[in-house]
């Protein structure tokens, strides 16, 4: 299917997972797509399934007013699709996304069990491939907070100072991420792999947390603002949740100030913080004033200046020799600060010198590991 056109429907297409979609199939070549959803006339579903070689079947109800809505939203529909595609002779790809409820005994799973099984009925008699994925918790950016995903509902509420409610923090739930499943859905859709009757897909990874973990795991993104430190983005999960969480905040709310450290030299304001990768801070120093002058054991230190024209001055705390580096906001280089080196930076300019630092580990008063010595001894 990757070289050859191919109409894509989706049901379901203003929802969570069909919204995603959606967005993934419009970046595509060689696929139309069509969207369909509740309250869709009629003749509209009919035509768009006469032209779709694919239906990704993502519509259904989980949280209705009425339990009966379950059979109707999740089981008649499907009945009904099913019933206009033999009307119209056509056998289309289906990719179905229900739910590991499908296995349980309650009114939500058995309405999905059934619809599973009369899609999995229609895929035998009439050779159309059909694809059934027993999802469970999907999170990610656009998913309707206080209705079918907890993660959603943290994250909104925190993101906005609301109150959030945890019957039990030690339930564990098992979440799977957006993008991991419209990767998943794309990939059946651009290769239609074999389908093996009566399989259930699955979508990895997933990622199991209890309720309190995640809770505080989110507060934790909250307050990065103040902190400044940041989790370890090489955890796929602390990843794909700040992802989600950010995707919640206000409009308004996207910018939040720094705290300015002021004095005769300029300003001095601290950035990013990290356990795994230290610190990032940015300075505006005032003209022909120099900073520095003292030296490090063990922490190491990047000098990156982005405007202005300044002199880095180094010397071996055991030499005499002075090494100095120019350089420029025009030319931006990197410049290492070894331990065991005292340096200083001078701004040549009259006008502002703004340079970029970082540390290889986040400033701990009570163990600085900086030392005042002059480079150039008087």
């Amino acid at each position: 299917m990757v070289n050859k056109f191919a109409t894509v429907l989706v049901t379901g297409s203003k929802g969570f997972i069909g919204g995603n979609l959606i967005e993934a199939l419009s970046r595509q070549k060689n696929i139309k797509v069509y969207g369909c959803d509740i309250g869709e006339d009629i003749s509209v579903l009919k035509s768009t399934l006469r032209q779709a070689d694919i239906i990704c079947y993502l519509a259904g109800v989980n949280r209705p007013e009425k339990e009966e809505e379950f059979a109707t939203g999740n089981t008649d529909s499907v009945k009904d699709i099913i019933s206009l595609l033999k009307e119209m002779q056509r056998t289309p790809t289906i990719i179905f996304t229900s739910s590991t409820q499908a296995a349980m005994n309650n009114p939500y799973g058995k309405s999905k069990k059934e619809a599973e099984d009369l899609l999995y009925e229609y895929g035998k008699k009439t050779g159309a491939s059909v694809y059934i994925y027993r999802l469970t918790n999907v999170f990610g950016k656009w998913c309707q907070p206080n209705y079918n995903s907890v993660v959603a509902t943290f994250c909104h509420n925190i993101a906005n100072d609301l109150d959030i409610n945890i019957s039990d923090r030690t339930r564990e739930i098992e979440l799977i991420y957006i993008d991991d499943v419209i990767e998943s859905i794309l990939n059946i859709i651009k290769n239609c792999p074999e389908v093996v009757r009566g399989e259930y897909l699955s979508v990895s990874p997933s990622y199991k947390i209890n309720l309190g973990d995640l809770a505080d795991r989110i507060y934790q993104l909250r307050d990065m603002r103040q902190s400044l430190i940041i989790p370890d983005m090489a955890d796929n999960f602390t990843k794909c949740l700040y992802a989600t969480y950010l995707s919640y905040l206000d409009q308004k709310d996207f910018s939040y100030n720094l705290e300015k450290r002021i004095d005769e030299r300029g300003t001095l304001v601290e950035l990013l913080k990290s356990t795994h990768l230290g610190q990032i801070f940015v300075s505006k120093t005032h003209g022909k004033i120099t900073r520095g002058n003292h030296y490090h054991n063990t922490k190491a230190e990047k000098f990156c200046v982005v405007q202005g024209e300044a002199l880095i001055k180094f010397r071996h705390i055991l030499s005499t020799e002075i090494i100095t580096y120019p350089v420029s906001g025009d030319d931006m280089k990197i410049v290492d600060i070894p331990p065991g080196y005292t340096h200083s930076i001078e701004n040549l300019s009259d006008g502002e010198m703004i340079v970029l630092f970082w540390a290889d580990e986040i400033f701990d008063a009570d163990k600085p590991d900086t030392y005042f010595v002059e480079v150039i001894k008087r």
